[in-house]
């Protein structure tokens, strides 16, 4: 099957999508309706999830059969009711003798500021954005940028959304040797700046102010998070920055891994952030990556987490070069 650079390519997974255009909100659902082993590393000092502590690997459940990521802060956590609702009329679930309980970890980033506040993701939007999942042909990629959980997704927040600018929701995936895959996807939400892994230089986060149009490698259009981090008005202002900054995501493989491992696997997908994204984990972020294995290669723990790191990094990048202008904030695409 020809690669589409996705965390589709992991065959089992789905991906689905719905989202409010005009409250700029949404949500996205990655499916695995055969159930998948699944793991989960919070990192961020502000995070808001749904069912993380079952995925602890002393825990009973092995398997899940949804993630879903959404914005709408911790009002979005009520999509997963939709999808749960979805999975149930489709007789998936963890089977409980008298009835199939769907699995679906969740996980929300804070969109509120960008859009309208008073609009969120809820149970219809989760079950539309479950059944949405559907309509992917096998030759189909997943739709990026203002979809899904990156509908309000901004990055570069340290004076709030006054110079930040709009990213969104990314995905990647690779072939790793051996018929082994490796995929990622993920909302970007981030209080930092996003940095081109080659060259160091921000393409995308808190502007400086200056006049004229956002131009791609344009000179001295980044204030550089970090930089002002040190100075006496960047640490004044720290205490006052936005709190509603998060990076949600799933990486997936067909590798075998038990729980444990899988868990290993989205601790080192947060490389991946921290590679891309400056400064990453911070207080002010609710940072939170689960891991999904769905196959039956045997390949080492330590390759999978690696390339997991990877694939993560080329998720961050394309959620920002895919995001288009909105809500008062410039994006990259058609730049």
């Amino acid at each position: 099957m020809k690669s589409k650079n996705s965390i589709t390519d992991v065959s089992g997974i789905e991906v689905g999508h719905a989202q409010d255009e005009e409250a700029l909100t949404g949500c996205t659902v990655i499916l695995c309706r055969k159930g998948a082993v699944a793991g989960v590393d919070v990192r961020g000092g502000a995070p808001g999830t749904r069912e993380t502590d079952l995925l602890n690997p002393i825990n009973l459940v092995e398997k899940v059969h949804a993630i879903v990521l959404a914005g709408g802060s911790a009002f979005g956590l009520d999509a997963s009711n939709g999808v749960m609702r979805y999975l149930e009329e489709h007789k998936i679930g963890f089977n409980t003798g008298v009835a199939k309980v769907p699995i679906v970890p969740s996980a929300i980033l804070y969109d509120l500021a960008v859009g309208r506040a008073d609009v969120r993701p809820d149970s219809a939007m989760g079950a539309l954005a479950a059944a949405s999942a559907r309509d992917l042909t096998a030759s189909d990629r997943p739709a990026e940028g203002n979809v899904g959980a990156g509908t309000g997704a901004s990055v570069g927040k340290m004076f709030g959304t006054a110079l930040a600018m709009k990213s969104g929701l990314g995905t990647a995936g690779m072939d790793i040797g051996g018929g082994v895959i490796v995929g990622a996807i993920v909302a970007v939400n981030a209080f930092g700046d996003v940095v081109d892994p080659k060259t160091g230089e921000i393409i995308a986060g808190l502007r400086s102010g200056k006049v004229g149009p956002l131009r791609v490698g344009g000179k001295g259009q980044f204030a550089d998070t970090l930089a002002m981090m040190k100075s006496p008005v960047g640490r004044g202002v720290l205490s006052l920055a936005s709190r509603a900054n998060t990076v949600i995501g799933v990486v997936a493989t067909n590798a075998k891994l038990t729980k444990a491992q899988a868990t290993k696997v989205a601790q080192m997908a947060q490389d991946g952030i921290g590679r891309i994204i400056r400064p990453a984990h911070t207080m002010l972020d609710g940072d939170v990556i689960f891991a999904l294995s769905i196959g039956a290669k045997k390949v080492d723990v330590s390759i999978i987490g690696a390339f997991a790191a990877e694939v993560m990094a080329q998720a961050i990048i394309r959620a920002v070069k895919t995001a288009k202008s909105a809500g008062g904030l410039p994006g990259l695409s058609k730049i």
